[in-house]
């Protein structure tokens, strides 16, 4: 065989082609990574899109599995310039009564607060909370051949519900709203079986590793592992936009950060029929409208714990989020849609000039809905933190295609790269040994279309590097 040009070429530079390029080049390969952008990053990028001195997470903004990820883990990312920092409280859920539900970092505490339902939260949550250390490498991961089989299976049971039946163990408003937030994170009706899974696994990560922020923004996670593989020998190229393969210098591997449609776009040729019709098959979730605001100062949240947390979910009850979920997932716009919030600003002063401040958030939307819902979004805003209308300097806004356009990884706006319900969990992007192996030889997919699916974790990166390692390179 002739010489390569490298071992292996990775397209694209988001937390999860970073990781692979990372993984592999660890083991000693020459390794190139494209991206088409200016700048590395993928979904972890900030940008000062409203005003000048105010930064803004153009798409994440909370980082709940950054320090638990055992990708992340075992890079030096502090000695490469990331910083990350811990709110006062993990999320806040107010309610129309001046209330609000606390995720705390303390168990106890998140408890405490949630009144008769103190007991019932200790049940649901200890375990996993014990536990979420030594399962996070099965959890993260393709379908596991479990390495603590008994845990595992307390997880599991807890997790197969829907979070709708789960809220049952709750008989407080506090504690039913403030699991229905959690749960809303799936991005499909908490009625669908397997939402709870998301529910447990984010309270379990405030509760052992908190929901930090980066200081600086997104940004900054991604110049961390860029400067960490750069140091370690990698190769990157930006502004190179992949529509084919023959574009790529030759290699022995070829692992593409991208989804299910992209890969048909750039290497169908090269697939079998077979793999090739059940990546069109496969299915896309609800999209996301988001708006960042530069505001004059902090949002006036009548609740004081809202003013003190990372996240903020904006929903009310279990039972209003639930229905604007169903009937956005059905294909229609809420009046008053669940609402994610940030303020980066009340704990990273880098973020917007003195005594200033940036907010970020985002609501679901039907997949590719063109429909500006600023007016939807800030009338919930207002709905807890009255005045907040009155605060707003500047305003910046995405909408699906907008999205889309910034980062084709998010088809139809889906920020997951596709549905992660029950029968796509583990069969994403089709029901295979190995999920990050294609129908070709020496080409990999290494996008959250893979397991462990969205969030910026790595892991999915990290498993096709480690497949195409034992793969190609038997190693």
């Amino acid at each position: 065989m002739a010489n390569q040009d490298y071992d292996a070429v990775i397209v694209g530079s988001g937390p999860n082609g970073l990781a692979a390029a990372i993984t592999l080049r660890q083991a000693g390969l020459s390794v190139l990574l494209v991206e088409a952008k200016k700048t590395p990053g993928g979904g972890m990028r900030s940008a000062e899109l409203t005003l000048p001195g105010f930064i803004h997470d153009v798409c994440s903004a909370v980082h709940p599995m950054v320090t638990l990820s055992p990708f992340f883990s075992n890079i030096p990312l502090q000695q490469h310039g990331l910083e990350m920092i811990n709110p006062i409280f993990a999320a806040a859920h107010p309610f129309d009564d001046g209330t609000a539900g606390v995720l705390h970092h303390s168990l106890q505490k998140t408890a405490e607060g949630l009144g008769q339902d103190q007991e019932a939260y200790l049940r649901l949550m200890q375990s996993t909370v014990n536990n979420l250390p030594k399962l996070l490498p099965d959890l993260l991961g393709p379908f596991p051949f479990p390495s603590h089989p008994l845990a595992l299976a307390d997880f599991g049971l807890k997790a197969l519900p829907s979070g709708t039946w789960l809220s049952k163990r709750f008989k407080t408003k506090q504690a039913r709203g403030l699991w229905g937030g959690m749960v809303a994170h799936a991005i499909q009706p908490l009625t669908n079986l397997t939402t709870s899974a998301i529910g447990l696994m984010l309270m379990a990560a405030a509760h052992v590793g908190n929901w930090p922020i980066p200081k600086g923004g997104s940004q900054s996670i991604a110049n961390a592992l860029v400067s960490y593989f750069l140091s370690i020998g990698g190769k990157i190229e930006t502004e190179f936009h992949v529509r084919s393969l023959d574009q790529l210098p030759s290699s022995k591997a070829v692992l593409l950060d991208v989804t299910p449609k992209q890969l048909l776009e750039i290497a169908g040729d090269k697939l079998s029929s077979s793999y090739a019709r059940k990546l069109k098959n496969y299915r896309y979730g609800m999209g996301v409208f988001k708006i960042d605001w530069a505001l004059s100062e902090s949002i006036p949240f009548k609740n004081e714990s809202c003013r003190k947390a990372g996240t903020i979910h904006l929903g009310n009850t279990i039972e209003e989020i639930t229905h604007a979920e169903q009937i956005t997932s059905d294909g229609k716009l809420a009046d008053k849609p669940f609402v994610l919030l940030a303020q980066p600003s009340l704990f990273d002063s880098t973020r917007a000039p003195e005594g200033k401040h940036t907010a970020w958030a985002y609501c679901h939307v039907p997949h590719g809905s063109q429909q500006d819902r600023t007016e939807a979004i800030e009338n919930q805003v207002e709905r807890f933190a009255p005045g907040f209308k009155d605060v707003v300097l500047e305003r910046h806004t995405m909408n699906t295609l907008q999205m889309e356009a910034y980062n084709p990884n998010y088809i139809g706006g889906d920020i997951n790269g596709g549905i992660q319900d029950i029968s796509q969990l583990y069969t994403r992007p089709v029901l295979s040994l190995s999920p990050y192996r294609t129908s070709a030889k020496g080409l990999y997919i290494c996008s959250s279309s893979t397991p462990p699916g969205g969030g910026v974790h790595g892991m999915c990166g990290y498993h096709a590097a480690k497949r195409a390692l034992k793969d190609i390179f038997h190693i």
